[in-house]
């Protein structure tokens, strides 16, 4: 893994889960590379958002196998949980 903190985030993914998890548990989703630990998104999100993270947890998502006359796969996708500590929050899209 490259030393650029920063490439490790790919992306916040909102979704109607990811919503409910970030109003009642300050809890928000992103898309990570294949190779990140959460140790380096735990580094990666704190210096961009300037927040404090109580907890990292990661789960890989299979890509679909599609058939039909062009049959193939989709890409996997690996996600990070970041619970944030108490007093700390991450607002996307409010322009600020």
């Amino acid at each position: 893994m490259s030393s650029d903190i920063y490439g490790v985030l790919l992306a916040p993914h909102i979704s109607e889960k990811a919503t409910r998890l970030a109003e009642k548990h300050r809890q928000f989703v992103f898309r990570v590379r294949r190779d990140a630990t959460k140790a380096t998104v735990k580094v990666a999100v704190e210096k961009f958002f300037k927040v404090e993270v109580a907890d990292v947890r990661m789960a890989v998502l299979k890509g679909k196998t599609k058939g039909g006359k062009r049959p193939g796969r989709r890409s996997d996708v690996k996600k990070a949980y970041v619970a944030l500590k108490p007093g700390f929050d991450i607002q996307f899209g409010t322009g600020q």
